[in-house]
């Protein structure tokens, strides 16, 4: 279970984690604040839902840093940089390494709500296109090998006697394999089929 999703602040400065606390809530978004890097992790849990406004200078481990160590762990939680003028460049190599989005301080409270939207909303597309590709390769995974092998020529655009060709076997074999994917993978048509090849490879999100 992912819960309810959850904005994460990691600032070493308590004034501005009560300030940012207070603004989030005022909107009614569930708020967490941790005043360093190792408090988050300490209390976190992967997979929880949510996203992460993080300062990018603070006390032992960075915001940078923080940053890094998610992805090393495949914990995908959406990042917010919150930066000050001097730490421009910091932040662009945040983004460069899967950040969302960064603010400037002193922000514009809007706009950074709506960065925090934003990256709840982007939080949410990419969970459920997590569970998609779940759902997908468990039913690859009921695929006979030779089914596999229509599924990835019929995916390709190759016709029946093509693939009877290929395969050495008649086209009437093959039309009942292609049956059989079709319904094992729960397509509706080959329009979808191809969808799912595309998701299951990740050549197209959702």
């Amino acid at each position: 279970m992912t819960g309810e999703p959850v904005v994460f602040v990691v600032d070493d400065d308590e004034a501005m984690r009560n300030s940012l606390k207070w603004l989030i809530e005022s909107t009614g978004m569930p708020v967490r604040t941790y005043g360093s890097a190792d408090e988050f992790l300490a209390n976190y849990y992967p997979g929880r839902a949510g996203c992460l406004l993080l300062d990018v200078r603070m006390p032992g481990m960075s915001g940078l840093e923080l940053q890094g160590h998610l992805a090393r762990h495949s914990i995908r939680l959406p990042v917010i940089i919150i930066t000050g003028h001097g730490d421009v460049g910091m932040a662009v190599r945040a983004m460069k390494s899967g950040a969302v989005d960064f603010i400037e301080k002193p922000f514009d409270d809007e706009a950074l709500l709506n960065s925090i939207r934003n990256a709840l909303a982007f939080d949410e597309r990419q969970r459920a296109l997590q569970t998609q590709r779940a759902e997908i390769a468990a039913r690859l995974a009921e695929l006979t090998p030779r089914e596999h092998e229509v599924m990835d020529m019929v995916t390709e655009g190759r016709s029946n006697k093509e693939i009877a060709i290929g395969l050495g076997v008649t086209a009437k074999t093959v039309e009942a394999h292609r049956a059989r994917v079709m319904d094992k993978m729960r397509a509706g048509s080959l329009a979808e089929l191809v969808r799912m090849a595309l998701i299951a490879s990740g050549e197209v999100d959702g």
